[in-house]
């Protein structure tokens, strides 16, 4: 199994893993999360949505597991650190520290985000980071399901150019690579899909009627990482202790766009 995952992730830059997360883990993440945005929006990021929009509502919540006082955030360090995604990270990457965590409601009626590279953003160097995509609910095209180009990690990263916001969230897009194809994902709440920090991935507006599209990713860096961009500081380790390292100078290879929250 552990060839097979690296030889997968070596050739597509994706893995997916179905049910590494149980039912009932499922629906306790479900609930905390749902918990907590019918609260406050205390662990959310400004994306800058209009009132009105569903994602004003729902909106997306960046490292909740550094808020371990909450449920949610309790929650979030506990996943991101779980010995069933460590095993897997450290097959595809080697030992590794965890670097974000995010969680997305993506609402009936919610855009998508435009297509993106993560390492664009974390800046990892000399490798680059690695997500765990957890599905929190089935996922699909009609919900606003991941779409991914395999074999895009073996690419440099690709400079954006202006998103279409009528179906984006996000104000730029990177265009797919000659000679490869964008592939729709299906996924099963509690799959979890593994992916290079180079491979394109992004998502369509949730077309559906009453459907959720909720996920939970945690993302990774290389234990020997020099180097990651400043809003991944303090990293953490396996043992939950924080580590900090030096923070990535300028905007990376397509300028002040790098230096953007992801």
């Amino acid at each position: 199994m552990t060839s097979t995952l690296a030889d997968i992730y070596r050739r597509d830059g994706i893995v997916q893993v179905p049910g590494l997360i149980e039912p009932a883990e499922i629906e306790r993440i479900r609930s905390v999360f749902m918990d907590q945005v019918a609260v406050d929006h205390s662990l959310a990021i400004d994306d800058g949505v209009p009132a009105g929009d569903p994602l004003a509502r729902f909106p997306r919540f960046v490292h909740p597991h550094r808020t371990p006082d909450l449920a949610a955030g309790q929650l979030a360090l506990e996943l991101m650190l779980d010995s069933r995604i460590l095993n897997v990270v450290t097959q595809l990457i080697g030992p590794a520290l965890g670097a974000q965590s995010m969680f997305y409601f993506k609402p009936p009626g919610a855009r998508g985000q435009a297509m993106h590279q993560d390492n664009t953003f974390l800046r990892a160097d000399p490798e680059t980071c690695l997500a765990a995509w957890i599905a929190v609910d089935d996922v699909d095209a009609e919900n606003g399901g991941l779409a991914v180009v395999p074999g895009s990690h073996r690419t440099e990263l690709v400079c954006p150019e202006p998103a279409d916001l009528t179906e984006s969230f996000t104000d730029a897009e990177v265009p797919i690579p000659d000679g490869l194809t964008r592939i729709q994902t299906r996924m099963k709440a509690g799959d979890v899909l593994f992916f290079h920090g180079s491979v394109v991935h992004g998502s369509r507006p949730n077309t559906s009627e009453n459907r959720f599209r909720r996920s939970l990713i945690f993302h990774y860096i290389p234990e020997a990482s020099t180097e990651i961009a400043a809003f991944y500081n303090p990293l953490v380790r396996p043992d939950r202790e924080t580590l900090t390292i030096p923070e990535a100078v300028g905007g990376g290879p397509c300028g002040d766009y790098a230096t953007a929250e992801p």
